[in-house]
């Protein structure tokens, strides 16, 4: 983990004084600069869990997506899209897992160009390990408490929203309090 800076002052809240002084009170300003360090905390803390086993948070996200789907297997092309990332990423994030024996690819039967990653036994055991290591330390977000981070999540969906992520339903969708409407990934 990285060494505390233990700073006499906030430099974000110096940095929005400044910038209130030179441009005027810009609120968002302060906003993105403290969801940017908060972003470097926390990939910094779940990396430092993960490392252990060889992953990333990119690459156990990709073990927790494939540990989801009914047979354990997703199209590269489907992966992309449930993880929002490039179709470069994915194959970089898949080609590591394969080399570390947590993930095997073969093409895919229903699309001949497509490719089909499939999690081993090996990876769906250092899933769950790294899992109960990264449910013990709240993913970084020890700090709050269950009811604050469902707040975190209403709180940046509309820009998820904004974003088209995703189809917004009309009611808003917070993820549920211990195991209630848990399910299975199903690929398509």
């Amino acid at each position: 983990m990285p060494k505390p800076l233990s700073l006499p002052f906030d430099p974000i809240a110096r940095a929005d004084d400044l910038w209130q002084r030179r441009w005027g009170t810009v609120p968002s300003m302060a906003a993105i600069t403290s969801v940017m360090r908060a972003h470097q905390i926390l990939l910094a803390e779940v990396d430092a869990v993960v490392k252990p086993y060889g992953l990333t948070f990119a690459r156990y996200e990709a073990l927790v997506l494939l540990s989801f789907s009914r047979a354990g297997e997703l199209a590269m092309s489907k992966i992309g899209e449930r993880l929002m990332v490039h179709p470069t990423s994915v194959t970089n994030t898949v080609d590591r897992l394969v080399r570390s024996g947590l993930v095997t690819k073969r093409p895919n039967p229903h699309d001949g160009r497509g490719i089909l990653a499939s999690i081993t036994e090996e990876g769906r055991r250092v899933c769950e390990a790294a899992t109960r290591d990264l449910m013990a330390m709240d993913f970084g977000l020890g700090a709050y408490d269950d009811e604050e981070c469902r707040e975190i999540f209403a709180l940046l969906r509309p820009l998820r929203v904004a974003a088209k992520d995703f189809e917004a339903a009309p009611e808003v969708l917070v993820p549920a309090s211990g195991n209630e409407g848990a399910g299975e990934e199903r690929p398509e």
